[in-house]
């Protein structure tokens, strides 16, 4: 119990300074690849820090009141999942997180914002499914939906069963990290007709409070990703470790090769993904 309330703690005190890192590098790389120098390294918590700094319009209060939700089950979906609680409830907390975020976007009244939540709400569909079948994998695979018996499970990594439902979980990860060519909902990069679509009518601490919660969240995701690797054993937590920092290189990749694609194609494609790769994984466990 010890160890479990330690993990949690440690994701809430640490994963803003890993995703802010993780933020910093994913700069600092894109911009190489760019032929840049690049921001410092930590420029993402310059930046946040300037976002507190700065005074707050406020569209309406409903809508602060909604980031915060976000922010909140964004960081019990993280800490109850390094705490080794229930798998489906992480992930249940993590979409209601989701819902918060679209719903604060909802309630501007700005045309911007409003499409902006119309195509999170499409992400959202061509994510969750894979998204649940990770859970059911696991618990497959495992026999049990909490995250502290999957890691003492007595028995092979889950990669080892859960292969292709592994790669859809990152092929998702595009999505999730909000990065090309699935980055429709907000701007990631210069290079939409929206503006900041999601994040329009933001400012100030509010906003700042939105990029915590992404740090939160991504840390987090990645932390999935080790699961599938992460047994009680010092080198599996090695091999998890390498394994996230070489999807998340991917993703940086990925950003800067693929241009982005309308909504109707990363639908299509994540369910193929998750129905050919995810669930053809999961009809072979089930019968061997």
């Amino acid at each position: 119990m010890v160890w479990q309330i330690l993990g949690a703690v440690c994701y809430i005190i640490l994963a803003p300074v890993l995703g802010g890192l993780l933020q910093g590098i994913d700069r600092k790389l894109t911009a190489r690849l760019q032929g840049r120098q690049g921001p410092p390294l930590l420029q993402p918590f310059y930046d946040v820090y300037k976002l507190f700094s700065k005074e707050v319009v406020v569209v309406n209060d409903v809508q602060n009141f909604l980031v915060g939700g976000f922010l909140l089950f964004v960081v019990f979906s993280g800490a109850l999942f390094f705490f080794g609680g229930d798998l489906l409830l992480v992930f249940f907390a993590l979409t209601l997180a989701g819902i918060f975020f679209t719903m604060s976007s909802c309630s501007a009244n700005s045309p911007y914002s409003s499409m902006g939540a119309q195509r999170e709400l499409m992400q959202m569909m061509a994510y969750e499914p894979m998204v649940l079948l990770v859970a059911i994998g696991f618990y497959v695979a495992t026999g049990t939906f909490n995250v502290r018996e999957m890691i003492l499970y007595d028995g092979l990594p889950a990669i080892v069963y859960l292969p292709g439902i592994f790669i859809g979980f990152v092929y998702i990860l595009t999505i999730k990290f909000r990065k090309s060519p699935f980055d429709l909902s907000t701007s990631h990069h210069a290079h939409q007709e929206m503006v900041q679509g999601l994040t329009t009518e933001l400012s100030g601490s509010v906003l700042g409070l939105v990029e915590l919660s992404h740090w939160y969240e991504n840390i987090f995701l990645l932390g999935v990703v080790g699961l599938f690797f992460y047994k009680a054993s010092w080198w599996s937590a090695i091999a998890a470790i390498v394994v996230c920092a070489i999807s998340y290189f991917l993703e940086i990749v990925i950003d800067n090769v693929f241009p982005r694609v309308k909504w109707q194609s990363m639908l299509k494609s994540a369910w193929l993904v998750t129905l050919v790769a995810g669930v053809i994984n999961l009809m072979i466990i089930t019968v061997i």
